[in-house]
């Protein structure tokens, strides 16, 4: 993929030189170990740099071609999946996913009560899949350890990164468990767009992997993308850090010293998990492809997807039309009732949701 001058693309290069500044705090600051950028307009790459370290014990650079662990930057590959499905008539977004996976029928929502007697009263109707892919089914994510149904998922196992389960055997585990709120109520970040993964293998008769695979990832050619890296794909892994929390520091990074003497700044960072034993890259691959956050990729890779999307379905490099133009602008309008904070939390990560 190679890179035009800024200016070809109708941006200024000096003020795009500006990231290569803000590239090096985030790493020397040590909050990354690695950055990769990439901007593209009108469909000419415009920038695309990168800074830092993809494997620190290995000393690997960050490269251009550095495969990393996109997580939930999956499910609008998902989405994508099951609206391709839609097109095709085999369900209606008002249809209640009941209808295909039976054990979602006549639910419970959470009410109140203690981890010992969960209070619950029944759902006043089922999820559907418009509930599913506007977020506002009731599901939730265990690692949110905010509500008791955060605490019954982690307790039972409803985890699509860790667990060595089938995709369809967590999603009817899940099932067993209370909502949050009335389907259709309320906005919750929430394990829903796995549940989409595996709705795309009962729709469709093959697995998630398959079907993503065949029907969007070759069709881009996205070739460095997989749920599983290849072992002869393994030496492009990035290894993933997390920060090394301080009890003392109020919740900020520690300034433990380092044994690399030569780059303090990664006294910051504790390696979690090491593309030599990852499970997203090991001899076999698990049972699981998780539709929510499974997904490793490449910065070049991801822009063919999102060049398909703003090409409103249709791929850039041979012209390859994976949804109807009028599918993608349905997609991409707002089907809340206002924006996210009037249906949900007012603040999810370090933005607002007002007027989201």
């Amino acid at each position: 993929m190679s890179v035009s001058d800024g200016e070809v693309a109708g941006m200024s290069q000096a003020r795009l030189s500006r990231i290569d500044g803000w590239m090096d705090r985030l790493v020397s600051d040590g909050k990354l170990p690695g950055v990769s950028v990439l901007i593209s307009r009108h469909g000419e790459v415009a920038y695309q740099r990168c800074h830092g370290m993809a494997d620190i014990e290995r000393g690997v650079p960050m490269h251009k071609d550095t495969i990393v662990r996109i997580y939930s930057m999956t499910k609008p590959l998902t989405s994508v999946a099951i609206m391709m499905l839609y097109e095709e008539g085999r369900f209606q977004l008002d249809d209640p996913i009941s209808r295909f996976l039976p054990y979602f029928t006549n639910q419970r929502v959470m009410t109140g009560g203690t981890r010992s007697k969960v209070e619950t009263v029944p759902a006043i109707r089922d999820i559907t899949f418009r509930d599913l892919l506007t977020h506002t089914s009731g599901l939730t994510y265990g690692f949110m350890d905010a509500t008791l149904v955060d605490a019954a998922y982690r307790q039972d196992g409803v985890d699509f990164q860790t667990s060595h389960a089938t995709l369809a055997e967590i999603v009817e585990r899940a099932a067993k468990h209370p909502l949050l709120c009335q389907p259709g109520a309320a906005w919750n970040y929430s394990i829903a767009t796995d549940v989409l993964g595996h709705l795309v293998e009962v729709l469709s008769g093959q697995s998630f992997g398959t079907f993503l695979h065949a029907r969007i990832l070759v069709p881009l050619g996205m070739h460095d993308t997989f749920f599983h890296v290849p072992q002869d794909k393994v030496g492009r892994f990035a290894a993933n850090y997390a920060p090394i929390i301080s009890p003392s520091s109020g919740g900020s990074s520690s300034s433990i010293t380092s044994n690399n003497s030569q780059q303090h700044h990664h006294s910051k960072l504790k390696l979690i998990d090491d593309p030599a034993t990852s499970t997203f890259a090991g001899p076999a691959p698990r049972k699981i492809n998780s539709g929510g956050g499974g997904l490793c990729s490449t910065a070049s890779d991801y822009l063919k997807f999102c060049q398909m999307m703003l090409n409103k379905g249709q791929g850039a490099d041979d012209g390859v039309r994976l949804l109807g133009r009028k599918t993608v602008e349905l997609m991409t309008c707002n089907h809340l009732k206002g924006d996210l904070a009037d249906m949900g939390v007012k603040r999810f990560s370090e933005a607002s949701f007002e007027g989201i």
